[in-house]
């Protein structure tokens, strides 16, 4: 017969009334205040732990600093109440100084002040004040910021007249001179220049970016008269290509005593390129000539406003009378019609001036003017991207920031001084026995000690209600510890 565990010479040692868990063989067992066992291995940590964990990691670090030389924190900074928690802050304030590479971003919340020092100094509601101003200033400087990003995707152009000057000068001949040297034979010249005119109403253009004249064209045609210089004589032309050097003017100069009439042919240089629209398609939308992004931005316009858009299948349109008439289909995709724009976009129409070339009259040279309407880049838009790249600004702001921050956080550490020394002034026993207690406590967290020692090394501790149950818990769980290597030992011989 097996002896009974609990069966001794004085009688049956009384069972634990409550329960409990039976660890396995092996298990480590730890104690709380009181002398209850619990289990330390498998378990799911409890919050408490988890900060407990935490305070004692804080802890093995600082004792690592104070090994390889670095700064302790100071253990008077926090005062009674979260003392720890000033220590820490004080030991990042050290790091920052240090010029750590852990150095965390500032926040906008760590330049407000406390309120404490609020009351104490009324003069620092100007600088909340500021605070203030400044959160909104910020708000209103990114919106522009984003404002002006979005106004660079769009190409910005701005209306400018261009005056065209187109002048002759008449060269009489010289009868004095020989046949074949210069001047002898009557001839004119024809000159075309041009230049932007200020547009009072709009932001001056910059003279240092002055463009020249033959930039605003892809090509220029002057056509003379065919029965005075003949078939192969009377055209006068000029092309852009990639190796184009830019010119302020173009000059013809031409044999002859009598006034001749000629045309002239400029085809601007639009960018991005224009189109002039097919004429049922002009009249639809109402566009002669525009680039295709915004041909397409109208067609598109055109279909929400009247609703062609398929409801059940969005990718079709439906076509009305007049799609039906220009594309010549009932039914199609959107995104068809960039293709079938091709055949109804066709090369701008240039601008004809027609002129005579005069030469009757006392006045050798005649000049004659017009205007051409065109598009040159805006001048802001230089402006918007330097304002968007410019850093200089930036770097003073933060340099200025980063004194804010330090200033504020020296005020913060002299708030908790002025605290500490406050609380000592008044009562310095009462104060030095609470101080005692906080940074005890604070010790024994950071320590990770379970239990009260001071309390555990009087005797009236072990004269408490609980005492006798504990004792027996203990004992009931050695003896269920012995019991199972004991088992374990008969099983392994057994077999």
């Amino acid at each position: 017969m097996a002896a009974n565990p609990f069966m001794s010479g004085n009688g049956p040692i009384p069972q634990p009334r409550f329960p409990t868990p039976q660890p396995p063989s092996g298990s480590p067992m730890r104690q709380f205040p009181g002398g209850y066992p619990i289990k330390t291995t498998g378990e799911t940590m409890r919050p408490k732990d988890k900060r407990l964990k935490k305070f004692k990691d804080d802890s093995d670090t600082a004792r690592g600093q104070q090994r390889m030389g670095m700064p302790m924190p100071h253990p008077y900074a926090g005062g009674m109440r979260g003392g720890m928690m000033d220590r820490k802050r004080h030991a990042e304030a050290q790091k920052r100084n240090q010029g750590g590479s852990s150095r965390k971003k500032k926040k906008m919340g760590d330049k407000i002040l406390p309120q404490r020092v609020r009351d104490l100094v009324p003069e620092s509601q100007a600088y909340m004040d500021l605070l203030a101003f400044e959160r909104k200033l910020d708000t209103t400087i990114m919106r522009k910021r984003l404002d002006i990003q979005e106004a660079l995707k769009r190409p910005v152009k701005q209306k400018r007249k261009l005056r065209v000057f187109i002048s002759n000068t008449f060269y009489p001949g010289k009868p004095d001179v020989g046949e074949e040297e210069e001047g002898a034979v009557a001839s004119w010249e024809l000159r075309v220049e041009g230049r932007l005119l200020d547009d009072a109403s709009g932001p001056k253009y910059d003279s240092k970016q002055k463009r020249k004249f033959s930039s605003f064209f892809k090509s220029l045609v002057i056509e003379l008269d065919k029965e005075l210089y003949g078939p192969d004589n009377h055209l006068v032309e000029w092309h852009r290509t990639q190796t184009t050097t830019e010119t302020d003017g173009f000059q013809v100069k031409r044999p002859g005593d009598q006034n001749v009439k000629c045309t002239l042919l400029l085809l601007l240089d639009h960018q991005p390129p224009q189109y002039k629209l097919d004429p049922r398609l002009a009249r639809l939308l109402g566009v002669h000539t525009q680039t295709r992004a915004v041909i397409i931005s109208a067609l598109w316009q055109y279909i929400k406003t009247h609703k062609l858009q398929d409801p059940h299948e969005r990718v079709f349109i439906n076509c009305d009378m007049y799609f039906k008439q220009i594309f010549e289909c009932s039914r199609l995709k959107f995104s068809e019609i960039p293709q079938r724009l091709h055949a109804l976009l066709h090369p701008p129409e240039p601008i004809v001036i027609h002129h005579t070339i005069q030469v009757e009259g006392s006045d050798q040279k005649k000049t004659a003017c017009y205007d051409i309407d065109v598009e040159v880049d805006d001048t802001l838009k230089d402006q918007m991207k330097s304002f968007l790249l410019s850093t200089a600004s930036q770097q003073d702001i933060q340099a200025l920031d980063n004194k804010i921050h330090e200033t504020v956080e020296t005020i913060n550490q002299l708030k908790i001084q002025r605290e500490f020394m406050l609380g000592f002034a008044r009562d310095p026993q009462v104060f030095i026995n609470e101080w005692l207690v906080s940074q005890t406590r604070d010790l024994k967290t950071m320590t990770d000690v379970v239990g009260n020692p001071e309390e555990e090394r009087r005797s009236e501790s072990y004269n408490m209600p609980w005492t006798q149950e504990a004792v027996f818990r203990y004992f009931y769980s050695k003896v269920q510890q012995r019991r199972a290597v004991l088992e374990q030992t008969i099983q392994i011989n057994t077999t």
